[in-house]
């Protein structure tokens, strides 16, 4: 089929040309049927890649025995055993890089031979990597300066005959290339999903690279080899054929890359030359001269090269650098980074870096990545600094903008090129970027504060640290000491003028990476804290304390925990083994340094509430294995400094960080735990002794009697006690019967004040709480469990009357606690051991459960039911906020005692009705609260969601007739319909809750129905209306149940008259068309407003029906086993001419709007059916 490249054979190859099809088709050669047009690589499997064909296109018996011989050598053992079978140069990729270069050496003896079929083969290797399997066909060019050629030259579809055409130049041939035209919208490999499209890529550009290197002594200098492949990647790569465009772009940036290499290699190699051509030059003049005449050829072939690669930048990226693929732009723009980087000599200069400039403004996020990518690679070598300064100086704006790209790694890798700038160049980047730029190291996303980290650590730590090295007579640790402090000096100086004083752990972080070796000096830190400022100068302010214990404590975190932190994303999750024994050695020095340098930094703090708050935490992060852990003398001294601290101060974040820390000291079953336990119950001894003295003379019978100081004092210790029973066991010194005492107290009799109630009201909690959570261990008899049940019984007795008290706090604190202490009675109850002894059943009182329902729709469910608030201030917006947290914290207990069944499930009714109204603050809850109960009973579920819908029914019919002011709880009956609809969108599975939705409806109609005597007064039933809600949940209906809903309405119908002319009865006939609306995609409100035929004047709907042989009024009524069906009346002409002149627009849609032919539109039969199903 390839014509031999002779003038006499042009001819028969434009024959070939016109009659390609019908020859491949017989020889089965080249072309494949329109079937297989498809995606080669589609059919074949990663696992069959060394898998022959019978045939190779365009092979003849030369490159036959060429591609026989190359499988042999990469086959092996397999060749022998076998008959070997020529493979296509597709087929090679397969098979590896040896295999390929074997192969193409062996193309290249073919090519030698002859090189028109070896050319043509390679041609049609190209075509097939673009996932076409098309028919290649070839004719002579006569001159390249015909002037009808290039009219020749097109790209055009045959609708007919379904192909597609592509004719161009690859001087000296003409080549057409025809392929289905479905082909642009396959799969071709370059685009094949993972791991295969990835195996592919990188396939393809080393049978690029191999192609180059393999040719590059011999043929690639024939000026017929690359002027043919130049020509033709030049053209496919202009097709509107996205699959040739991608991939033939791929393959001419690739030959361009090659091609830099050739010629760097002939630079060296001229470069050697000119050497050796100096060294002979002054010995023997004829190897002088020999040598001169290779190395002008050497030059010659070097500038042969680079007119090659002109050739292809000018007429393939020029192009494609900007086209409509993003692979294609972000392929031109990594390779011509590589080229800038291995040939500065032609491509590092102005005219090409401005394409780099340009497309870092490009659309798509990975081409900027890519450029940037490019770019580091350039700024990372000083000698090609020079020719970048034009560059950075005109794009060092587009540069920083893009550290805020919308993505991360974007954003990280300019940030890590930035760095490399300030790092070569100390002018480029102003004050002002800096500043801008240094910012991130409170970013969100710990990539990029980490990168700004490194470039804050190397601009400010680094260039401060270098001055301190200017006496050479100063000792080593004395000019540690000293560096160490100047960056400390300079990390404080940035982190107060950023006046961000709330966010030391995420600098610490972002400065972790590169930082760790100053953050983890922890002696020389304490040290610079505890020295006397007369002594070294004028030391640090009191602010500058307080940061830097801030950083000691972050530091110390990050040591023991890792970077995980809230609200930062992007840290490595999972530790190795070489990251977890780093950890281990750190907590190890800590421990060791900071046990004994901890209680002199809280004797030196001790009067500054804030610092000593910090301080406190650092012993939750000590390591209890460690050996300096058992110094005896060290705890002692420790928690002495500790109880000190506790008896001067009494603010919560002190306590909170007490209480924490002396559950580390004492976990650990060593010495130093026997130590912080005794320590630790003397704390709490001495206070409960305290505090036993000043209730003794205080709390008298029900009236508590104090002045202020003994309040104070009252007060203080409770807070203690509070702070510390949150986290340690209390029980043994039996504060629930010290405390319960002051809930009894009026406060109208003299009560206890308010601040007092709120913390008598936690430790009673946390009594309840670890009463019920050591129940395996305390309670070894049935007399402890009654104890404990009384104790429970009064504790919710004392909380239900703390709800009504004056004070909003009080209400808060009681309903929480006894929400806590249920909920955890209810846990124990479902893990309870029956083995032994446990917590005795109690269930809630009815007033009890009255008065959390009253609670939670009286204080949780009121103001405002949006998120946001035009014209307030920022400080009532924070108030706002902290309010609706609180609220939401409340809903969230209330709803778990109703998850683990201490609250019927109809008290959820109260809560799903706020739904939507509430949805911005408390949706989240409230559905999930929906989804866990349906998980317990989803019948039970689906019956509280009709209480509720129900209920808000009910409550706008009464307001609506006593006609007063509208009441909070109170919905409109579009908002209730909305309600039910978000309800209905819940039952996701319609054959799971089919049993739930059938429910919903045969609930609703008994609702609407029941007890209901038709009256001349009363001619509908009064919650009528409910049934236009019901209809929302039509459409969760499967077909046989809509028709025993509808069965069960008749039934319920059959008793009434039911004038469907009248307005009144509109919510009826909406939801009987929701229930005959079947159709795929049809609601109710179509049903109703279609345009059907009116039903017969003759028919009324209102007679009474007889039980057999009278039709239904509905065209789908519902049917059992024996069902009559009778043909449909027809309607005479005149009826037929009034149903054509009536109004289209006579029925809207809205099924409470008046309609005058709304039966017809119901009831009338479709037009399509030749019969009606009737109920007997």
């Amino acid at each position: 089929m390839i014509p031999e490249p002779t003038a006499t054979a042009a001819s028969r190859a434009s024959e070939q040309n016109r009659n390609s099809y019908a020859e491949a088709n017989s020889s089965g050669a080249v072309n494949h049927s329109e079937d297989e047009s498809g995606n080669e690589n589609r059919q074949k499997s990663v696992r069959q890649r060394k898998r022959a064909h019978t045939g190779s296109e365009n092979v003849k018996c030369k490159s036959a025995k060429a591609g026989r011989s190359s499988v042999s050598r990469a086959g092996g053992s397999r060749g022998k055993q076998r008959h070997v079978e020529a493979v296509t140069l597709f087929e090679v990729l397969a098979m590896g890089r040896s295999a390929m270069q074997a192969v193409i050496d062996d193309w290249i003896e073919a090519y030698v031979t002859d090189r028109d079929t070896s050319l043509l083969d390679l041609i049609s290797f190209f075509i097939h990597c673009s996932g076409c399997k098309g028919v290649v066909t070839a004719e002579m060019c006569q001159s390249k300066e015909d002037s009808e050629l290039m009219s020749k030259m097109v790209e055009e579809l045959d609708e007919v005959a379904g192909l597609q055409y592509k004719k161009f130049l690859a001087y000296p041939w003409i080549l057409t290339v025809t392929w289905p035209m479905d082909t642009d919208s396959a799969e071709y490999p370059l685009m094949q999903p993972a791991p295969y499209g990835r195996w592919f890529h990188s396939e393809f550009c080393d049978f690029v690279s191999v192609l180059v290197a393999q040719c590059q002594h011999s043929v690639i200098f024939d000026s017929y080899l690359m002027n043919t492949l130049i020509s033709l990647l030049t053209e496919l790569s202009d097709s509107y054929v996205r699959a040739f465009r991608h991939t033939c772009t791929l393959a001419a940036v690739k030959l361009l890359s090659s091609l830099v290499a050739v010629a760097l290699s002939l630079s060296v190699g001229i470069e050697n030359s000119q050497k050796l051509y100096e060294v002979q030059k002054t010995k023997t003049r004829q190897k002088s001269a020999l040598q001169q005449e290779r190395m002008q050829k050497k030059i010659t072939e070097r500038a042969e090269i680079e007119s090659m690669m002109d050739i292809i930048f000018k007429g393939v990226f020029l192009k494609r650098y900007r086209d409509v693929l993003p692979e294609i732009r972000s392929i031109c723009m990594t390779e011509l980074g590589l080229w800038m980087k291995l040939y500065s000599s032609a491509f590092l200069n102005d005219s090409y870096l401005k394409y780099m400039g340009w497309m870092m403004h490009d659309k798509i996020p990975d081409v900027r990545l890519k450029c940037v990518l490019g770019l580091q690679g350039l700024y990372v070598d000083p000698p090609l600094l020079p020719k970048l300064d034009l560059f950075t100086s005109r794009f060092k704006d587009r540069m920083i903008s893009m550290t805020l790209d919308k993505d991360n790694e974007v954003a990280v890798q300019t940030m890590k090129l930035l760095l490399l700038i300030s790092k070569t160049s100390d002018d480029v980047l102003s004050p002002e970027d800096y500043k801008q730029l240094l910012q991130f190291v409170y970013s969100s996303q710990r990539p990029l504060a980490a990168a700004a980290g490194e470039l804050l650590f190397s601009r400010l730590l680094n260039s401060v640290a270098l001055e301190s090295d200017t006496r050479d007579e100063i000792k080593a640790e004395e000019a540690h000491k000293q560096q160490t402090s100047a960056r400390l000096k300079a990390l404080l100086q940035f982190y107060q003028q950023s006046e961000l004083h709330e966010h030391v752990v995420y600098l610490v972080d972002s400065l972790w990476d590169c930082g760790a070796a100053l953050l983890k000096d922890w002696p020389t830190l304490t040290s610079v804290l505890l020295q006397d400022p007369s002594s070294h100068g004028p030391g640090l302010t009191r602010a500058e304390q307080a940061v830097l214990v801030d950083i000691v404590v972050a530091s110390v975190r990050q040591a023991a925990e890792g970077p995980a932190l809230a609200g930062r994303s992007g840290a490595k999750k999972v530790m190795n083994a070489r990251e977890k024994k780093i950890q281990i050695d750190d907590c190890t020095k800590l421990t060791d340094h900071l046990l004994v340098v901890l209680p002199k930094l809280l004797s030196k703090f001790s009067g500054t509430c804030d610092i000593v708050a910090s301080l406190m935490k650092i012993p939750q992060y000590f390591l209890s294995e460690c050996p300096e852990a058992d110094n005896t003398q060290a705890v002692s001294g420790l928690t002495a400094e500790m109880g000190a601290v506790l008896d001067r101060h009494s603010g919560p974040a002190v306590l909170e960080a007490a209480a924490r820390s002396y559950v580390s000291l004492c976990g650990a079953e060593t010495a130093r735990g026997s130590l912080a336990r005794d320590a630790r119950d003397s704390l709490v001894q001495r206070w409960v002794d305290q505090l036993t003295a000043l209730l003794g003379d205080s709390l008298k019978g029900d009236s508590f009697s104090a002045d202020e100081e003994k309040t104070g004092e009252v007060l203080g210790t409770l807070k203690k006690l509070r702070a510390f029973h949150n986290c340690h066991n209390l029980l043994r010194w039996n504060l629930f019967e010290l405390l319960s005492p002051l809930l009894s107290a009026e406060s109208s009799e003299g009560g206890a004040p308010p601040e007092v109630l709120l913390e008598v009201l936690q430790c009673l909690s946390y009594c309840m709480i670890w009463s019920l959570n050591t129940s395996t261990e305390t309670l070894t008899s049935r007399e402890k469990a009654v104890a404990q049940r009384l104790q429970l019984r009064l504790f919710c007795e004392r909380g239900n009357r703390c709800l009504s008290h004056s004070d909003h706090s009080v209400q808060q604190q009681a309903f929480l606690g006894v929400c806590d202490v249920l909920t955890a009675h209810s846990y124990r109850l479902q893990v309870w051991d029956p083995t032994c002894f446990g917590p005795l059943l109690y269930t809630p009182s009815p007033k009890l459960q009255r008065a959390l329902l009253t609670f939670v729709c009286m204080h949780i469910f009121v103001g405002p039911d949006c998120d946001s608030q035009s014209g307030v201030s920022e400080n009532s917006e924070v108030e706002r906020l902290e309010d609706l947290h609180k609220r939401r914290n409340m809903l969230a207990a209330f709803c778990k005692l109703i998850v683990h069944g201490v609250l019927e499930m109809s008290m959820a009714a109260e809560v799903f009705m706020y739904y939507m109204k509430y949805h911005n603050n408390f949706g989240d809850i409230i559905k999930e609260t929906m989804c866990r109960t349906r998980q317990m009973d989803k019948m039970e579920s689906a019956r509280t969601l009709v209480l509720c819908l129900q209920q808000l029914v009910v409550r706008l019919k009464r307001e609506q007739e006593s006609g007063g002011r509208a009441h909070p709880g109170v919905q409109t009956f579009t908002s209730i319909k909305e309600l039910a609809r978000r309800f209905a969108l819940t039952f996701g599975d319609l054959v799971k809750f089919r049993e739930c939705v059938v429910m919903i409806h045969r609930n609703g109609i008994e609702f609407v129905f029941h007890e209901f005597s038709q009256t001349p007064e009363t001619p509908t039933p009064p919650y009528l209306s409910y049934l236009t809600i019901l209809s929302e949940f039509s459409s969760k209906l499967l077909k046989p149940d809509k028709k025993t809903v509808f069965s069960y309405l008749q039934k319920h119908t059959a008793e009434h008259i039911t004038d469907l002319r009248e307005e009144c009865w509109q919510p009826l006939i909406y939801y009987r068309a929701s229930l005959l609306a079947v159709a795929e995609g049809e609601d109710a409100a179509s049903y109703v407003s279609s345009d059907r035929k009116p039903y017969l004047p003759s028919r009324s709907p209102f007679t009474k029906q007889k039980v057999e042989g009278s039709k239904s009024p509905c065209p789908f009524s519902p049917v059992d086993s024996k069902v009559s069906k009778v043909q449909r009346a027809s309607f005479s002409p005149s009826h037929q001419e009034k149903t054509t002149d009536m109004d289209p627009f006579s029925v809207p849609v809205e099924p409470p709007a008046k309609r005058s032919n709304i039966e017809g539109s119901v009831l009338s039969n479709e037009a399509d059916d030749d019969t009606v199903e009737v109920e007997l």
